[in-house]
């Protein structure tokens, strides 16, 4: 039997390059690897339905999966996942000193239904009673002017959003003080090579990100993997197989990641925070598959109709392939 030849677009990182390198195979696929950043893959996925199988982003999923409109159907991979306490960035000279004090301010954001803009306004309202109404959004390109949403949202009139100046970033806006601060899933090129006038809301992001976790047992999910629901349901084993292909590269970039004898990036002192975030989190502390999940997909659905994003209440179950929501056991 001939395999199928697939494109298969995903971030380059240690829990995919596995799969990139041909150490792991996806049973049944002849796989071509498009390794992208988010941005350009969500674009192309969502505008043209580009790739086969596609790390997607959890929002725009979950609007165009309520719509009826989703091209792709999910499987409970998720690699990329991040606590967006380290996500909100302020002026220093705006008096910002706690959450609470974003209340009535102009905040950027690069498109109102990021994923991660999702997990911070959810963070916002139930840990620290700052709704999204209390803000006054502005939203544009974090580094190049003209970004507008990759989906087209029916949004609250609530709401206070505004568009960027045409020809100016969020970033520029930052720095010459004309919004006070910014959330996003990227750091602003301002906050690096500014004055000094831009730094992040929590001085200790990582520390209040480990409360947060032991409080809600939380994982903020960022992306999944799909595929083409017109592939899926031609081959409806090859969900199960594509889960499973991601799954064993993530388990062998963790015994790599658990290999001590020599550092595998260049950051020092990771062997201490992998020790630390095995003791806060347990061993498998990015857990794929659907019950290990489910708690914080429920959650992230119910903040994204709250927030006004998708049109109806999800259940966790209808964002995956049916024969992905259970492994069998031996």
């Amino acid at each position: 039997m001939s395999k199928l030849k697939l494109s298969i677009a995903t971030g380059n990182y240690d829990r995919t390059r596995p799969l990139l390198d041909g150490e792991v195979h996806i049973e049944g696929v002849d796989p071509v690897y498009l390794p992208l950043s988010p941005e350009e893959m969500f674009f192309r996925a969502f505008r043209d339905t580009a790739f086969d199988v596609s790390e997607l982003s959890l929002s725009s999923f979950a609007i165009r999966t309520a719509s009826g409109t989703n091209p792709y159907v999910g499987t409970p991979v998720f690699p990329s996942r991040a606590f967006r306490h380290s996500a909100i960035y302020v002026r220093v000279d705006r008096g910002i000193g706690a959450p609470r004090d974003l209340i009535g301010r102009r905040i950027g954001t690069p498109e109102y239904q990021l994923t991660a803009n999702v997990w911070v306004r959810a963070l916002l309202q139930d840990e620290y009673g700052v709704k999204p109404q209390d803000i006054r959004w502005v939203r544009g390109g974090m580094e190049q002017a003209g970004r507008t949403e990759k989906i087209a949202l029916q949004l609250g009139t609530h709401l206070q959003i505004e568009d960027a100046p045409a020809h100016q970033t969020l970033s520029q806006l930052l720095e010459r003080g004309e919004i006070d601060g910014l959330i996003g899933p990227r750091a602003p090129a301002c906050l690096e090579h500014g004055d000094g006038q831009v730094r992040w809301l929590f001085e200790h992001p990582g520390a209040v990100a480990g409360e947060y976790f032991r409080k809600t047992r939380l994982f903020p999910i960022m992306h999944l993997i799909g595929v083409r629901r017109e592939l899926a349901e031609r081959h409806p084993w090859l969900p199960m197989a594509v889960t499973k292909a991601f799954a064993e590269a993530k388990e062998m970039a963790m015994a790599r990641l658990r290999d001590s004898s020599t550092s595998k990036v260049m950051v020092p002192f990771l062997d201490e925070a992998l020790h630390g975030t095995r003791a806060l989190m347990g061993e498998d502390f990015w857990p794929y598959g659907f019950a290990e999940n489910h708690h914080v997909l429920e959650y992230f659905l119910r903040q994204h109709h709250t927030q006004g994003l998708s049109s109806r209440a999800l259940r966790a179950e209808e964002l995956f392939h049916a024969s992905t929501l259970q492994a069998y056991r031996i």
